[in-house]
């Protein structure tokens, strides 16, 4: 096999079945809590809950994957595969060469090495923890809005 072809077909295969696995489990999840409720009030017409609640459940679990086969098979059978001419493969397997002479580095021509970062500009003064907060709030500041910081 010259192409992955093979192997793309079963990861796409494998995430669509799972992706449509965790989807019904989800769903089935949540109808087996309305289950649950409305075999609550069974008690109520002399019937037996747990029976009605393990009937039911299996009920509902064989027709979850009634339909998570009916949707996978439906949805691989109209999945169509991307497909790209043998030029197109070539240029995208062909690596890119760079000349690593006319790279520049992150570092100036400075001795020393690096720059140094500079510092933001701030317009009001820094606010000290012990001081009011300028909220408004008359906490301090380390106790209203510096107690994450």
């Amino acid at each position: 096999y010259e192409t992955q072809g093979r192997e793309v077909a079963l990861s796409i295969e494998k995430s669509i079945t799972l992706a449509i696995i965790d989807n019904a489990w989800k769903e089935h999840l949540r109808e087996m809590d309305d289950l649950k409720q409305s075999v609550q009030g069974a008690a109520y017409e002399q019937k037996d809950p747990l029976l009605i609640y393990k009937f039911e459940s299996f009920e509902l679990f064989k027709r979850m994957i009634t339909k998570v086969n009916k949707d996978i098979i439906s949805f691989l059978v109209k999945a169509r595969l991307p497909i790209q001419n043998a030029d197109q493969v070539q240029r995208a397997a062909a690596p890119e060469r760079t000349d690593m002479s006319r790279l520049q580095t992150g570092r100036s021509d400075v001795p020393g090495g690096s720059q140094r970062r500079s510092e933001p500009v701030r317009v009001e003064k820094k606010v000290g923890r012990n001081e009011p907060c300028p909220c408004g709030s008359g906490k301090k500041f380390k106790q209203c809005h510096g107690a994450g910081a």
